[in-house]
């Protein structure tokens, strides 16, 4: 099954430009928590959450209105390809502890939206005898994993040497 066939194809997004106020707004009208941001030429440069937004109103002291969502992204952009197949963009979610993926095209350009909702929704449950593409037990386990506290590399490294 490819990331393609389970991807919502008509996503939201705004520009590093749009300010936090704009984007709650798209947020707030298309029930979503997840924003790709496109620059000027359309092609996917970071994304923004709910949660991002939030962090930011309640930590720079000033109005939605005036911090753009350029300031609040982040420098890592984990994403897929709408040809990818769906357990390796699922896969990514879990390594990096993202629920949300944007599906973007070999131009750059925004295709769609990955999310584990999305996954949730095409799961089937695996019976004897017949073969499913993504079963009930693979998104369980991927939101496990997705959920599972990260320990920090610091620490890991301490583990590794007792």
């Amino acid at each position: 099954m490819k990331v393609r066939d389970v991807m919502m194809r008509t996503p939201a997004s705004c520009s590093t430009d749009t300010n936090l106020a704009a984007a709650v707004e798209i947020l707030w009208n298309r029930n979503c928590g997840f924003l790709p941001v496109v620059n000027a030429q359309g092609k996917v440069v970071g994304v923004a959450t709910d949660r991002d937004i939030c962090i930011a109103l309640g930590t720079r002291n000033r109005l939605p209105g005036e911090i753009t969502v350029g300031e609040v992204i982040s420098g890592k952009l984990f994403a897929c390809a709408p040809d990818d197949d769906v357990h390796t963009a699922l896969a990514t979610m879990a390594q990096e502890k993202v629920r949300r993926l944007p599906v973007i095209g070999s131009d750059g350009m925004l295709q769609g939206i990955l999310s584990m909702d999305d996954a949730v929704l095409h799961a089937e449950a695996s019976l004897p005898g017949k073969a499913v593409e993504l079963s009930d037990e693979e998104v369980a386990l991927t939101l496990r994993r997705l959920y599972q506290p990260k320990v920090p590399e610091l620490l890991q490294k301490k583990i590794a040497v007792a």
